[in-house]
């Protein structure tokens, strides 16, 4: 990547980070969408629960296809003009959803979502690394925690957004619901439902437009990659580090898991009867924004970063076993925990899976520094190698689909458990992994 314009490790210059920050906020609200989109287009297009999850799939499937593609045009163009770029391909894609919304054409939905997906990649290729290296590496996790916080915050108001602009007058419709309806009265609840989603993605992307022209007027420096004493005498491949090969691994796993808790909780919730279950993903949210506030807190003046990721990855497995293992009759577990505060109370087993949120936190952000460490000039396509670790975004939640289509929701959540007990290894054996 051309580098001519350096800012070097340590550099505090305001504009990059609230220009990063406000790239990060983007990410999550588009991101997590998905959440309310999956159920709400499971309803309108008549899906079943792996068919809705196509809609994750072709959203995270562009992480893989365009990843490295992405980084060459990163490379010719730079940070800022690369990220502008970004911005109006998820404009296009917003775009896209008004004929798929006219028309209530899956495909054109899917074809929607991998546009938006293609765009998010260049974005996420550069930011992350850049954050990396905008300080200290001991406090990188701490600096990803923060832009993960405003991420997640961004998680948060999607879905009630979504809920409130464009289920404001169907908040009482769920999967229980539309099976008693008859099929002309279906239809028409159906279609109403269908054009509500027309003026909010066309606010957005006329929002995500004037974003990226925006963006091109800020002054947004270069990282330098290359560091002496590490990767610049170092010849041959990027796969030469088994640290970012296995951290890759590890974030397929994560982001698999991450998508799961945010994606499927509303759907869950719709097959249960849930009230407004397309904002269920804010409580899933919710958790995660307490886990990156716990992370700013205690990394690394408590804990590592490495500490960190075993203790999300042990977390994961025990909330992964009470799910398998909950009621989804009983609404004891969120009665203590938000019940008390007028917020409304949920199914024991749709709890656990927003308080994966805690357990999801923090792996993102200590996965990065561990698998950048030391790549030096290689840093560029090790950031594309692990942005490939999202297709787990893609696939995880499609077996998910499968698995509940063959045994049941809840069951289905058992995919969980590997993912868990891998980002495990790496935490303990794997980021510290040399050679081969």
């Amino acid at each position: 990547m051309n580098t001519q314009s350096v800012a070097q490790p340590g550099s505090r210059s305001l504009m990059p980070v609230l220009t990063i920050g406000l790239l990060f906020f983007i990410f999550g609200f588009v991101t997590w969408l998905n959440g309310a989109l999956i159920p709400f287009l499971q309803m309108v297009c008549e899906l079943s629960e792996m068919e809705a999850l196509f809609i994750a799939f072709c959203f995270y499937v562009a992480y893989v296809v365009m990843a490295l593609p992405m980084a060459k045009i990163l490379e010719r163009t730079g940070y800022k003009k690369g990220m502008s770029l970004g911005l109006a391909m998820i404009a296009g894609g917003c775009l896209l959803f008004v004929p798929a919304a006219l028309s209530k054409t899956f495909i054109i939905f899917l074809l929607a979502q991998f546009v938006v997906g293609s765009g998010l990649t260049i974005l996420q290729t550069a930011s992350n690394p850049f954050i990396v290296h905008l300080g200290s590496p001991d406090s990188a996790a701490a600096r990803i925690a923060f832009m993960g916080l405003l991420n997640k915050f961004a998680g948060v108001l999607a879905p009630l957004i979504f809920t409130a602009l464009v289920l404001g007058d169907f908040g009482h419709v769920n999967q229980v619901s539309l099976a008693q309806m008859s099929e002309t009265e279906r239809n028409i609840q159906l279609n109403e439902m269908s054009f509500k989603l027309i003026q909010p993605y066309i606010g957005m992307a006329i929002a995500l437009g004037l974003l990226a022209l925006g963006l091109m007027k800020v002054n947004l420096p270069d990282i330098r990659f290359e560091d002496e004493n590490t990767a610049t005498e170092v010849s041959g491949s990027v796969m030469q580090f088994p640290h970012l090969v296995l951290g890759a691994v590890a974030l397929f796993c994560y982001v698999g898991v991450e998508v799961i808790a945010g994606d499927t909780i509303g759907l869950y919730g719709s097959s249960l009867g849930v009230a407004n279950a397309t904002s269920l993903t804010s409580f899933t949210m919710t958790a995660m924004v307490v886990g990156y506030l716990l992370g700013l807190v205690c990394i690394p003046r408590v804990i590592s970063q490495a500490a960190a990721l075993k203790a999300s990855a042990g977390l994961g497995l025990v909330l992964t076993a009470a799910i398998l293992l909950g009621s989804d009759d009983s609404t004891l577990l969120s009665s203590l925990l938000w019940g008390w505060m007028g917020l409304p109370e949920v199914p024991d087993t749709i709890a656990m899976i927003a308080l994966l949120g805690l357990a999801n936190a923090m792996v993102w952000p200590t996965i990065w520094p561990l698998a950048l460490a030391g790549l030096g000039k290689f840093t560029p396509q090790g950031s594309a190698i692990l942005i490939m670790g999202i297709a787990g975004g893609a696939i995880l939640p499609l077996a998910y689909g499968g698995l509940a289509d063959v045994l049941s929701s809840q069951l289905a959540y058992a995919i969980m458990i590997p993912c868990y007990l891998f980002i495990g290894y790496y935490a303990i054996f794997g980021h510290k992994k040399a050679s081969w």
